[in-house]
């Protein structure tokens, strides 16, 4: 399959994934028709829808739908359509309906496809007819190349109606974005606004380094030398403030020697040293 298609029908089931709820592994519901073209080109249907979808698949078949295949007498399309899952459509087996209108009884509960049922047919009235319920994807054989049709216009609107419900809702919604603070239920409006705050998110326990043995001796080593630097600047302080101490002693001291050898000399009657 091509890239471009592969694209395409990936973005389509997004939108049912996303609109209609459908889920992983998707029910293929296949008519007689399809199997019978399978049977003739040699192609492999289940690898072929599994490729299509981009997903795991369940093909079922109805009970119509066999006894339509018993009528045409193709034992090697019998076995095929036996090895896939059989859906019940509650008609009686001796009385069976066209593949048609048992397999609109099946998709169409009160118009909508509530069992999400992916359907993979040659007959173009059956497509046709199942365009016009929403949901229902829509697979055929081409030349040997299974095909996806595109969204049908009621699911296209339905998807429509959704995505811009989510446009307008919250704030700009009045209904959902306003709160009524009149009333007397406090606790409603407290988890309301409880859950708007947002706090500084801590660190990720598991992504903070631990301490190991070798930084711990490591601190204790630095913190030693660090006790060690402080007290041998202090003894360096302590013996400058001593040396300057005794330099400020021997200063006064010589000063005082000086003052009493000059006051101790005679002198004569005219002021002459004698």
């Amino acid at each position: 399959m091509r890239q471009k298609r592969a694209k395409s029908y990936r973005k389509q089931m997004l939108v049912y994934n996303h609109t209609f709820k459908f889920r992983e592994p998707y029910q293929v519901l296949v008519d007689d028709q399809l199997v019978l073209d399978c049977y003739k080109s040699s192609f492999d249907l289940v690898k072929g829808l599994k490729r299509t979808l981009q997903a795991e698949v369940k093909v079922m078949i109805t009970q119509c739908c066999m006894q339509a295949l018993y009528a045409y007498g193709n034992q090697e399309a019998i076995d095929i359509a036996k090895g896939f899952e059989r859906r019940r459509c509650n008609h009686p087996p001796k009385d069976p309906l066209p593949p048609q209108k048992c397999l609109d009884d099946v998709v169409n509960v009160n118009g909508n496809n509530k069992h999400r049922y992916v359907v993979a047919s040659q007959d173009l009235n059956i497509r046709r007819s199942l365009r016009k319920i929403p949901g229902v994807p829509l697979i055929h054989l081409s030349r040997s190349v299974m095909v996806m049709e595109p969204l049908s216009d009621a699911s296209a609107r339905i998807s429509a109606k959704v995505e811009e419900s989510k446009l307008f809702k919250g704030l700009n919604d009045p209904k959902v974005g306003s709160l009524d603070t009149s009333t007397n239920d406090k606790s409603m409006i407290s988890k309301v606004l409880k859950k708007g705050k947002k706090g500084p998110s801590c660190p990720n326990p598991l992504s903070m380094k631990k301490k190991t043995v070798k930084d711990i001796s490591r601190k204790e080593n630095g913190s030693a030398k660090r006790k060690i630097e402080t007290v041998d600047n202090e003894i360096k302080t302590d013996s400058q403030v001593m040396i300057k101490s005794k330099r400020r002693r021997k200063h006064k001291s010589g000063t005082k020697n000086d003052a009493g050898q000059g006051s101790s000399g005679s002198y004569g009657s005219n002021g002459i040293e004698a």
